[in-house]
């Protein structure tokens, strides 16, 4: 469930819901899919997040992918954690954790408060209970993120009663935790006797659980004084760091409130008063506030090590840890030298001249359809001359025509694609679009076999496939990646939300192409005619058969091959279209825009230049430039309008 799909598909239907609902059926939904086979496959696909090593680092000690981590509230039930852990986290918090499972308050039901961006729980200790955890952790997670596990109090215990409390569940979820956060601060308890409790859990993780990270848990309303004072204390300064907690407690009650324009505010003030106390040493989680990758990034700067994502992935969308990382790995490379970039000669240069080779291809072979149609080996396979084919049925070289031209559009438009995403993508390291080629590559090479499905070999083709093979063979030399270093999109404004929407309409017409490519290819290979192309012929499959045994084979090898470069160019649309819709990058847009035109001009010109209009058959078309056509409308001010503003901002700064 990337943004695009969130925000522009599921987002409106799931806030008609009721807050409990939508949560529940969306994490079994990815939970679910996380565990058939190939399901985690499909949700790093449709994210395709790729963690740089430059992002690596600690948090007390145990090593992290990313500073980025997934607050407990979200997923109490560890539903979707497999699913999860392929957004773009690098550690995942369970809690809280109480002895015993606390089911909740009444029938009190979770709320979201939509303008503020706020989710409110009506019980803040709410957990399935560590004995029923434990027998989760026990059976497998399917991930390799490290825990760390919250452990809370039971309601209304005593301190002494907690500290029974703590150990069990200390020893318990030694094997399964990486690192604990002790969680109690805002039980009602006097601040020696809290202060004493605090000292003695600490002496108990000792022997419970030696060698692993204890962080205390500060909830959002703990008093800022009460704050001040414990910060000031040799005592904080004993413990492997703090998390600034998520949750505000409202009232006397249990209830919690996640989220909210405050939050950031009271976060990022805790944070530089705990850095300022404790110095460099302490580890720092923000566990609140973040709604976006500038929120992030204040954090960090303000002294936090780590933050973590709760009410903001249900407002910004599950693509907000790949954002906030795609920032943080932005901040840290900005200010070093890029690395020289690859001769052209080294891998990019020759994926450019494939590009080049298939638009040259591409127009040739349109020059031809729109002139002679066929060529003399295929009029030597046939046995007869285009002029004797016309005279027996004149729409008959209309119809390979028009096959052969929405072929050669198609090839133009995978040259364009090739060569902009090998100028502006392999030639500066962008993981993203190599899969992109390579894949589309894979599957424009592999179509060529379609081509000998009723026993028509193409010389031309073959030609072709071996001259642009040894590109390809070529390009996969040395290829490494980089992080890019054009400036990510830090905010959820209305430019990224419309944008969302653009995205969306290009990996919908992406899918649609792909699947009428599978379609295109299925038919060629057997029935070769759908009931429109009858028609507009004038004749049956049996007619032309008996008329010339090879017809059929000659039109089946043009279609089964216009067939799979349509699915190969719906790869290179798709990928591009999934991971490649970055702020700023206009190069993309323009691709889209430029690569769309010769396939469309080709698929819309043909059929009206030779008649064949049946609204039916070109209802496809008409969505697919409908979708072309929004998405150029609704991405333009994020892919265009950002980057012009960024040059111009650094023009100005020159």
């Amino acid at each position: 469930m990337p943004d695009w799909s969130y925000h522009a598909i599921f987002r409106p239907v799931l806030f008609r819901l009721p807050a409990k609902l939508a949560r529940d059926f969306t994490l079994y939904a990815m939970g679910g899919l996380s565990r058939v086979p190939g399901g985690t496959f499909v949700i790093k696909t449709m994210g395709h997040m790729e963690l740089s090593p430059i992002l690596e680092s600690e948090l007390a000690g145990v090593s992290i992918q990313c500073p980025v981590g997934l607050s407990g509230g979200l997923d109490p039930h560890g539903t979707a954690h497999k699913a999860l852990a392929q957004f773009g986290f690098g550690f995942i918090e369970i809690g809280p954790v109480t002895v015993r499972e606390v089911s909740g308050v009444g029938d009190a039901v979770i709320q979201r408060e939509e303008e503020q961006e706020a989710i409110v729980y009506p019980d803040g200790y709410a957990n399935d209970g560590v004995d029923a955890i434990v027998r989760r952790l026990s059976k497998g997670t399917g991930h390799r993120l490290p825990h760390f596990v919250r452990l809370r109090p039971m309601p209304g215990s005593s301190p002494r009663e907690a500290l029974i409390q703590q150990q069990e569940m200390l020893l318990k979820l030694a094997p399964y935790a990486a690192g604990y956060y002790i969680d109690g601060l805002d039980e009602g308890w006097p601040s020696d006797e809290a202060a004493a409790y605090l000292a003695e859990v600490r002496r108990l993780a000792q022997t419970a659980a030696p060698g692993k990270p204890l962080l205390l848990y500060l909830p959002q309303s703990y008093p800022q004084g009460m704050l001040r004072q414990i910060a000031t204390t040799a005592q904080l300064r004993s413990w492997d760091g703090v998390v600034v907690g998520d949750a505000m407690r409202e009232g006397d009650g249990r209830r919690i409130r996640v989220g909210g324009p405050e939050s950031l505010g009271a976060s990022l003030s805790r944070v530089r008063l705990l850095r300022e106390a404790l110095g460099e040493r302490s580890a720092i989680v923000a566990a609140g506030g973040v709604h976006q990758p500038q929120d992030a990034l204040e954090l960090l700067a303000a002294g936090a090590n780590s933050v973590q994502l709760h009410s903001g992935l249900v407002y910004a969308g599950p693509g907000l840890p790949k954002r906030v990382n795609e920032a943080i790995l932005y901040d840290r490379i900005r200010e070093t030298k890029a690395p020289d970039l690859p001769s052209f000669w080294a891998n990019w240069g020759w994926m450019s001249l494939l590009g080049i080779g298939m638009m040259i291809g591409g127009v040739l072979a349109w020059l031809i359809a729109a002139t002679s149609v066929l060529l003399p080996y295929d009029e030597t396979f046939l046995g007869v001359s285009r002029n004797v084919i016309r005279r027996f049925n004149p729409n008959l070289l209309h119809f390979m025509s028009h096959d052969r031209i929405t072929l050669a559009g198609t090839m133009i438009a995978i040259g364009i694609f090739y060569y902009q995403l090998a100028h502006h993508g392999l030639r500066f390291g962008l993981h993203w679009a190599r899969t992109a080629l390579l894949t589309s590559c894979a599957v424009g090479f592999s179509s060529f076999f379609l081509y000998l499905g009723y026993g028509y070999f193409d010389p031309l083709h073959a030609v072709a496939a071996a001259m642009l093979l040894p590109m390809l063979l070529l390009t996969l030399r040395g290829l490494k990646d980089r992080p890019s270093r054009t400036p990510p999109g830090l905010y959820n404004d209305s430019v990224w939300r419309r944008a969302q929407w653009g995205q969306c309409c290009f990996v919908v017409l992406g899918f649609a192409l792909a699947i009428g490519g599978l379609t295109i290819s299925l038919i060629g290979i057997t029935t070769v005619f759908v009931q429109t192309d009858l028609a507009y012929i004038g004749l049956t499959a049996e007619q032309l058969q008996a008329w010339n045994e090879r017809l059929i084979p000659l039109i089946a090898h043009d279609r089964a091959g216009f067939g799979g470069a349509l699915f190969s160019l719906a790869v290179a649309i798709t990928a591009s279209a999934l991971w490649g819709v970055n702020q700023g990058e206009s190069w993309l847009w323009w691709t889209f825009l430029l690569g769309g035109l010769p396939g469309f001009a080709a698929g819309l010109l043909v059929h009206f230049h030779i008649g064949y209009t049946d609204f039916v058959h070109l209802l496809p078309v008409y969505i697919a430039v409908a979708l072309y056509a929004a998405g150029l409308y609704l991405m333009y001010p994020f892919l265009v309008g950002r980057a012009n503003r960024t040059a111009l901002s650094m023009i100005k700064e020159s």
